[in-house]
Order: C-alpha cells, then sequence, then structure tokens
C-alpha cells in the first residue's frame, strides 16, 4: 500500500511558496497534497492544538504520522526521485540527509520570518 502524503506550508512565505510548488509540478510525487495552510487555518488551529506550529516549519502528514520542520523537509525529500527540476534536485540532495536538513533548517526559518517581516506579513498563522 503506497503511503498518502500531506504537504502543510506558508503560502506567503516566499521559500516555501516555491518549494511547494516544485513539490507539485517537479517532483514526480502523486501521492501528495499540498496545502496552503493560510488557506486552511482550521486545519492549522487542529495541528497547532497537537503541537505543530507552522511558524516553526512546515508540516508533513504521512498516513497517521506527523512530521514538523526539519523532519517534515527531510522526509517528503527522502520521496523524491529523479525530480525534473535542478533546483529541486538540489534541494533533494541536500535534505536528503538527516544531519544537514537539521543543521541548515534554522537558517530557513530565520530566512522566513525576515522575508514574512519585509513583506509587511504577519509571522503567525493564527
Amino acid at each position: 500500500m503506497t503511503s498518502k502524503y500531506t504537504f502543510i506550508y506558508d503560502g506567503e512565505c516566499p521559500f516555501c511558496n516555491h518549494f511547494a510548488e516544485l513539490l507539485e509540478i517537479k517532483s514526480k510525487l502523486n501521492n501528495i497534497i499540498i496545502i496552503d495552510g493560510r488557506k486552511n487555518l482550521t486545519l492549522i488551529k487542529s495541528l497547532l492544538d497537537k503541537g505543530y506550529d507552522l511558524d516553526k516549519g512546515a508540516i508533513l502528514l504521512k498516513d497517521e504520522e506527523i512530521f514538523h520542520g526539519a523532519d517534515a523537509i527531510n522526509t517528503i525529500c527522502k520521496q523524491i526521485n529523479n525530480p525534473s527540476s535542478s533546483l529541486l534536485l538540489l534541494l533533494t540532495s541536500v535534505f536528503k540527509s538527516y544531519k544537514r536538513t537539521n543543521l541548515i533548517f534554522p537558517l530557513l526559518v530565520r530566512a522566513r520570518r525576515l522575508a514574512l517581516i519585509s513583506k509587511g506579513i504577519s509571522i503567525s498563522l493564527v
């Protein structure tokens, strides 16, 4: 049985948005649903109630499992084989490593926050 994935990201973050677009268009994953958290606040609130804050990183639902932040990025990148984008190939090569993902991810969260602040957009979704 093939696992079903739901990738939840911040649609106002330019980095998150681009990664989600690459996942949707170039990853060749056909078992993934991609959701902009800002357009699904009920879902975001229910995940926040469980301790998963989209402000601290993307969320990946895999069947009944929940991955958050670096774990979400690492887990989804491990599912991508032969992407049709050189940027996605680079990103998956970097983020398939758990160690590299955990090293780089805090910098990505900071970059997201700076990007949102510079655009005058609220960091918090709920």
